[in-house]
């Protein structure tokens, strides 16, 4: 019956390291988001609108001489 006990034992030792990596890698897919998510949010819209001007398109009759 020892052997059984064991097995037990190592069955539930391993089913705890999968938990915890399971959990690990969940608070890492958290973190990641909140990277992400964080630069977009701190780009305010009057940013996006001066570097859109900035590029100038050539009306056509200029292009055409």
């Amino acid at each position: 019956m020892a052997t059984t006990f064991q097995k037990r034992q190592k069955e539930m030792k391993r089913m705890e390291k999968q938990r915890g990596k399971a959990e690990r890698r969940a608070q890492r897919k958290l973190a990641n988001r909140k990277q992400n998510e964080l630069p977009a949010e701190s780009t305010s819209p009057a940013g996006n609108e001066a570097s859109i001007a900035s590029v100038v398109v050539p009306p056509v009759s200029e292009s055409q001489n």
